[in-house]
């Protein structure tokens, strides 16, 4: 793919350049709402998104994203990495207003998006669900958190951030 269909491809990401605030809960820790940090920037050339993820809390990953068009493909991806040595690929899509992530594999299929508020200054899990099958369950949970079935999360900029 030529580098201006790939840029053209990351345009819509624009809106999420800078830092973001997380709140989210999880089965896991009942009662709990666990905050973290994310960044998003771009790596030099403007052709690959750069996502940090930090939680402030010892049970769930710290991560690092690389999104674009990887060599020899023609959609946009996600390369997820986590704290625990999970490295994941699913393929993303983001229209300045909805971001959705999905991979299927033989162990393990996730589906989940997340929408923009009005002000682009919130990304909140949308109607849909992400669905995580294993060979041997199927869970569905609410999440626009990659790593983390059963998750509810919603990421905010603060309000003295430009979404430009």
């Amino acid at each position: 793919m030529e580098q201006q269909d790939a840029t053209a491809k990351l345009e819509p990401f624009q809106t999420l350049i800078g830092e973001w605030t997380i709140e989210m809960t999880h089965p896991m820790v009942e009662d709990t709402v666990v905050r973290g940090r994310a960044t998003y920037e771009w790596l030099e050339g403007g052709r690959f998104l750069i996502q940090r993820a930090v939680n402030d809390h010892p049970d769930f990953p710290d991560s690092l994203c690389v999104i674009g068009v990887m060599e020899g493909e023609n959609d946009l991806s996600m390369q997820y990495f986590d704290s625990r040595g999970v490295h994941r690929v699913y393929a993303i899509g983001f229209d300045g207003r909805e971001l959705t992530l999905g991979r299927d594999t033989p162990s393990l299929a996730q589906r989940g998006s997340a929408k923009g508020s009005d002000d682009t200054a919130r990304l909140s899990p949308a109607s849909g669900n992400l669905t995580r099958t294993t060979r041997d369950t199927v869970t569905t949970s609410r999440s626009p958190t990659g790593g983390l079935p059963g998750a509810t999360a919603s990421a905010v900029r603060p309000r003295n951030e430009s979404p430009h």
